[in-house]
């Protein structure tokens, strides 16, 4: 006991809040793996109530009266839920260890909040105290739940918590009990840093965000997003009460606008999406890798609804798509390559439904449809009247949505000109497949004809279809397809 409570005399000495927050956490550090074993083997459940206190009212603190008894108190359940831990590493719990292991750290984390209410409670730089004890709790929930739901002994205490984690899913947790619970601890959390009304500089207000964060995190998981809701109205309303966000540390922030553009993604407000996702992806740490992936994840569909266009490679992000699970897709975007599109569109189909995204970017066909289509006129279009018969761009479409490759316009060859300038692209055959053989699909014209003008209506084609002479007639002045320069 006498490394961690030397440790602790030090972090009130020095107001260092993060060491402090270190110090309650279940994980041993990694160059001392054994401290909380010694922490534990040091007293037994007779002695361990005055160990602590005589520890903690050494010589050496300054701590009011009211401060000395809740870290007494919050101690000395520490060490009983470091006990349940090390029994469960050990084996000695085979089918509730979780379970055990979770009522132990709740009653930690309700006297940590019981530090911090009044007046006189813990001031603002121990807010990482608050920060550990909030996101253990909600990990050994997690944890319960899945013994509860599985049934089974679990080994060894595995604890991996950093990143903005992998929380939006379209799945849950088939039980949830101890995780809506812990919701209902953390919430207090929320409520005990929003409501107070110290002065600034001591208010618990600066961990609003990061317990918003841990919120957001739990109600992802409990497939409760609407929760999520309430918490940023009642930010909303607070607002003038709030220190300015940029005052705030910049990781709570990045995590902050990435769970509120992932909120307004899902309910389709892409413009809001958008301007919460790319501030994240700025603000993100460069080496954070694993986090800018999740925030392009939403960034990139959201990117795609707003422009109407791909990510151009000038951008930052943009230049990292180039080793995420969108690379291909947006080539095949870029090329019109439909078939190719259905492909990536299936092949990641289990991603892009656990990330609720497949929806989003399934409406991205029109996209490579007008890719396809102005690609296809370029080769058959005539420039100074600009006009296409519709059996040539259904043609294109089926060869496109038949075509399993890459579908690069480099491949087609035109086997004869027509009238008027145009293509025969019912005539157009893959160089490198099947030579001289006509690619039918299932699609008629008519049902072509149907698509160009969903694309008409949604100003991705400029232009009119004149049915009684079968042809698409462009427009003569400024961009045919928007959003592509042509």
């Amino acid at each position: 006991m006498d490394t961690i409570f030397h440790i602790f005399h030090h972090a009130q000495y020095t107001r260092d809040g993060t060491v402090l927050g270190n110090l309650l956490s279940p994980i041993p550090p990694k160059g001392d793996p054994s401290l909380l074993q010694r922490f534990y083997k040091d007293s037994n459940v007779f002695d361990i109530q005055s160990d602590i206190t005589q520890y903690i009212k050494s010589p050496q603190t300054t701590l009011p009266k009211d401060q000395r008894n809740a870290w007494i108190d919050i101690y000395v359940t520490y060490w009983k839920a470091i006990g349940e831990i090390l029994r469960a590493e050990s084996g000695n719990h085979r089918n509730d260890w979780a379970i055990k292991v979770y009522e132990s750290w709740k009653e930690v984390m309700n006297l940590v909040i019981r530090g911090y209410s009044g007046s006189s409670g813990f001031q603002s730089w121990t807010l990482p105290v608050l920060y550990t004890a909030g996101k253990y709790l909600r990990v050994f929930a997690i944890k319960a739940d899945e013994e509860q739901a599985a049934k089974v002994g679990a080994g060894a205490v595995k604890m991996e918590t950093d990143g903005l984690g992998d929380d939006v899913t379209s799945g849950g947790l088939e039980k949830n009990e101890r995780l809506e619970d812990a919701a209902r601890v953390i919430n207090r959390v929320f409520t005990l840093c929003i409501s107070d009304r110290a002065p600034m500089e001591e208010s618990r207000k600066w961990g609003l965000y990061h317990t918003t964060n841990l919120l957001f995190k739990t109600y992802f998981k409990l497939n409760s997003i609407s929760l999520s809701k309430n918490c940023l109205r009642a930010i909303q309303a607070s607002a003038t009460d709030m220190p300015p966000m940029s005052h705030f540390p910049k990781a709570h922030i990045v995590t902050f606008k990435y769970y509120v553009g992932v909120i307004h993604f899902l309910d389709e407000e892409y413009h809001k999406a958008e301007e919460n996702l790319t501030a994240a992806y700025r603000m993100c740490h460069r080496d954070a890798q694993s986090n800018k992936n999740l925030i392009l994840t939403y960034l990139v569909p959201t990117y795609l609804h707003t422009t109407l266009r791909l990510p151009p490679t000038t951008t930052s992000f943009g230049q990292e798509l180039i080793t995420t699970l969108f690379s291909n897709f947006l080539r095949a975007i870029h090329l019109g390559a439909l078939g190719r599109f259905n492909l990536e569109l299936e092949t990641h189909a289990h991603v892009f439904v656990k990330r609720r995204i497949y929806l989003s970017l399934e409406r991205a066909r029109e996209l490579c449809l007008r890719n396809l289509l102005k690609r296809c006129w370029i080769v058959a279009g005539d420039k100074e009247k600009p006009r296409v018969r519709v059996k040539e761009w259904a043609a294109a479409v089926r060869w496109s949505a038949k075509a399993g490759g890459e579908g690069g316009f480099n491949d087609l060859q035109p086997r004869r000109v027509v009238d008027e300038g145009h293509v025969d692209m019912e005539d157009v055959v893959v160089a490198d497949g099947e030579a001289g053989e006509r690619l039918n699909g299932e699609m008629d014209d008519d049902e072509v004809e149907c698509l160009v003008s969903g694309l008409i209506y949604k100003g991705l084609l400029k232009g009119y279809i004149s049915r009684d002479h079968g042809i698409i007639v462009l427009n003569r002045k400024g961009e045919i397809f928007p959003g592509t320069g042509v």
